[in-house]
């Protein structure tokens, strides 16, 4: 029996194929391609994924796929774990909910004790939400809340990088510096300001061959935006510790040092936003710690629970909180699953399986081989760049490897969706092809594999590639 006859119908007696395409408003989808076509054929088919299995997942035909995007950089331990499951259903026996709103309950306590104890500096203050969105607009709202109770009620607005994603809340959205993501739903919340990015492939020629010069220009990119529109009116810098869209750009040496130094210097505060880069995905717990800087916020979410519950947090500096400790002062924010009783102690599971398989030395022993893995594709004419850190990687695909010149966007339209999405899918390998900035493949694992999967996977990306090639 496949697993196609295994799902039969849903309750109306469709297939779940037609049910998909019918009913289910997919996100970030075009739906115009699962639509039947004029002369009557069906149109393209949903990918349904019924199963999961460490770095493994299968669909509804029983392929197997190596999952090389971790869900979405979420499922950091790998699929298929009970005794998160089991965590989630002791604690739903127990209580399945009760809201941190003057209340709190002991999930939600020993999950923020354990994320203070791991988060640097004095960042013990911990915020709960639902995703990663959501603590990024709590974030913004924090920040500019914190101003106004200390003196400084003009301070606003927020500097993000270009191509940077911050989440789909409205406040996030403004953040986000991606503009094909912000422009459906202009006007935005005001106040978001973006400064160059840290993509040394793509940065000013002269500095291309020194990542120290590199990254104090772009860091001191960050101090010009903040004089421009004035000290007095700049509440946050909001920064990825390696920035996903546009294809995983690592700081370049020294630029977070400096960066923490011109926030210093104009009482502007540093938002590490981490929903991707925590929980191991570069190596540490919180990924500012692997690249040696103390911000005043932490966002992060996904894998947290490696996606076996949905949860987030903001997590801020004791500085931050000391205003709220006074008289009727308090934060009038929150989210009605905000510290879900089962997210916590499915999270805290999580945390367990971390200790006792040691993911984070895993990854950091591990990283350097999958770089190197990945790197052998440099000699392909499409590969441009290979670049990342941990187990976050994307591949830059280029039209002219000596000039670095890019696809315009009908060859990307053609290169990408026409082509390597499916091709890499029908490869068996889950992953992203992106062209938010120039086109990318990013690589996401889940954390758990090592050298032999390393050589999988970029031996399917060569088989593919080498294909893709042709097409040009």
């Amino acid at each position: 029996m496949t697993e196609t006859d295994a799902l039969g119908t849903t309750a109306s007696g469709q297939s779940y194929a037609d049910a998909a395409r019918d009913h289910l408003w997919m996100h970030f989808t075009r739906h115009s391609v699962l639509e039947p076509v004029a002369s009557g054929g069906l149109g393209a088919k949903v990918p349904i994924i019924v199963k999961g299995k460490g770095h493994l997942i299968y669909d509804d035909a029983g392929r197997e796929y190596i999952d090389g995007l971790a869900g979405l950089f979420v499922v950091q331990v790998g699929h298929g774990r009970e005794e998160l499951a089991e965590a989630a259903a002791r604690q739903a026996r127990e209580l399945a909910f009760f809201p941190l709103w003057s209340y709190a309950h002991p999930r939600a306590i020993e999950l923020a004790d354990r994320l203070a104890a791991n988060a640097p500096g004095d960042l013990n203050r911990v915020f709960f939400t639902t995703g990663g969105g959501e603590a990024v607009e709590s974030a913004w709202k924090l920040a500019k809340q914190y101003h106004k109770l200390t003196g400084n009620p003009g301070k606003y607005k927020v500097i993000s990088r270009s191509i940077a994603y911050h989440g789909t809340p409205q406040g996030a959205l403004s953040i986000t510096g991606i503009p094909g993501a912000r422009t459906p739903f202009e006007p935005l919340v005001p106040g978001a300001f973006k400064v160059p990015n840290t993509n040394i492939y793509r940065g000013p020629e002269h500095l291309r061959d020194d990542e120290e010069a590199f990254g104090r220009w772009a860091a001191d990119r960050i101090a010009e935006a903040i004089e421009f529109e004035g000290p007095e009116s700049v509440a946050a810098v909001f920064l990825e510790p390696v920035q996903n869209s546009g294809g995983c750009f690592p700081p370049p040496k020294g630029y977070f040092q400096r960066v923490r130094e011109i926030c210093d210097e104009y009482n502007v505060l540093l938002v590490s936003d981490e929903v991707i880069c925590s929980f191991g995905r570069i190596g540490s717990m919180f990924a500012c710690d692997d690249f040696d800087y103390v911000p005043d916020i932490i966002t992060c979410a996904k894998g947290m629970t490696s996606g076996y519950s949905p949860i987030g947090a903001m997590i801020a500096s004791d500085r931050l909180f000391e205003p709220f400790k006074h008289g009727t002062t308090y934060f009038p924010h929150g989210y009605t699953f905000g510290g879900h009783p089962v997210s916590a102690a499915v999270a805290m599971a999580n945390l367990d399986i971390f200790e006792r398989e040691g993911l984070n030395d895993h990854v950091k022993q591990n990283a350097p081989a999958f770089r190197a893995s990945l790197e052998t594709l440099l000699d392909l004419p499409i590969v441009g760049d290979v670049r990342g850190a941990g187990y976050f990687y994307g591949i830059e695909l280029v039209k002219d490897k000596a000039t670095r010149e890019t696809f315009n966007d009908a060859e990307s339209e053609r290169l990408l969706r026409g082509f390597l999405s499916k091709a890499l899918f029908d490869a068996g390998l889950y992953c992203r092809a992106d062209d938010r900035g120039d086109p990318v493949i990013q690589l996401s694992p889940p954390l758990t594999i090592g050298p032999a999967e390393f050589a999988d996977i970029t031996s399917r990306l060569r088989s593919v590639l080498t294909e893709a090639q042709k097409l040009l």
